[in-house]
């Protein structure tokens, strides 16, 4: 009896292994989700210390939605054996979340374990864009532009942190670096937009025209369009722009500001009116506050404020 207990002492592990083993190879197999979820919990009930188990159960929970119980599913892993991929996928959960601060802690970790990890030094980039370190995104991708030259997307967001810095310089030529990189329709657009932003219409206007013939279906660039004609005084051209925008969107009240504003350029004081009124329905205007600031959240106020305000006070007397 002593040696068959011992018999069964050993095998009985062997076959929770084998059986742990089974199930994980199936999970790895499986493609719905909540399948795979429930067979790595299956595995980890088996094998409570199989880091990949609990890896793979925090990608589908991620991949799910769930971004709370895959932080937690990567946190275990960290606490036991930390490594580069688990903080990078730790990172984007976190991401997911909007907990930016967590997730440029985490990229960061994942890019000192592993400095050839270039994928966790692009988000690490990015999570600083969108926390406004600037400066530091630059680096950044400073780094990622030495390691792949040709990553269009690195030049258009760093043009993006110098264009945040008012260095319009630098952000001009990343835009143009990534047009020769791929001349499609994004890469015109992203600097047709500078252009405008700073003044430069007739550039604006040729980029816009190139975005266009590479993407006819764009509402935006019609509008941007549009915007470069109303300041270059071609009114006509600029109402058939803002039209065209406003059959994809009859409610973008950034359109319906330029229409009323072209109109008020051509001395049409009722079709002004009528589409001041339009824009002042959708927005909630309220005549005992003060006007400009109530169309704070457009276009026009946040990128040609003294233009704007101008015209605004001409509409109001409408």
């Amino acid at each position: 009896m002593k040696k068959l207990f011992i018999s069964l002492f050993i095998i009985a592990p062997l076959l929770s292994i084998g059986q742990a083993n089974k199930v994980y190879r199936q999970a790895l197999r499986a493609t719905d989700l909540n399948e795979k979820i429930e067979l790595l919990d299956q595995v980890i009930a088996m094998e409570p210390k199989n880091l990949d188990a609990y890896f793979y159960r925090g990608l589908a929970k991620n991949d799910l939605g769930d971004f709370q119980g895959a932080i937690v599913d990567y946190s275990k892993i960290i606490l036991i054996e930390p490594d580069a991929d688990t903080y990078f996928n730790r990172g984007n959960s976190r991401y997911n979340m909007e907990d930016f601060e967590g997730a440029k802690l985490d990229y960061e970790k994942a890019y000192e374990l592993d400095n050839s990890f270039i994928d966790a030094l692009y988000s690490l980039a990015c999570t600083k864009y969108d926390l406004g370190e600037y400066e530091s995104a630059i680096t950044d991708f400073n780094k990622i532009t030495k390691a792949i030259p040709d990553l269009q997307i690195a030049y258009t967001l760093r043009a993006s942190a110098y264009a945040a810095l008012e260095n319009y310089k630098e952000a001009l030529k990343d835009y143009s670096t990534a047009i020769l990189i791929n001349p499609d329709s994004d890469a015109f657009f992203n600097r047709g937009v500078l252009f405008l932003d700073i003044n430069y219409f007739q550039k604006a206007k040729t980029d816009l025209i190139l975005a266009i013939r590479r993407n006819p279906d764009n509402s935006f660039l019609y509008f941007y369009r549009g915007a470069a004609n109303l300041f270059l005084g071609k009114f006509e051209e600029a109402l058939q722009d803002f039209s065209v925008a406003l059959k994809y969107d009859a409610q973008d009240f950034d359109a319906l500001l330029g229409v009323a504003m072209t109109y008020l350029k051509m001395n049409d004081s009722d079709k002004a009116s009528t589409y001041f009124s339009k824009v002042k329905s959708i927005t909630g205007f309220n005549a005992n506050q003060e006007p400009l600031e109530q169309f704070s959240k457009t276009y026009w106020y946040s990128k040609h404020y003294f233009y704007f305000k101008s015209e605004i006070a001409e509409l109001m007397k409408l």
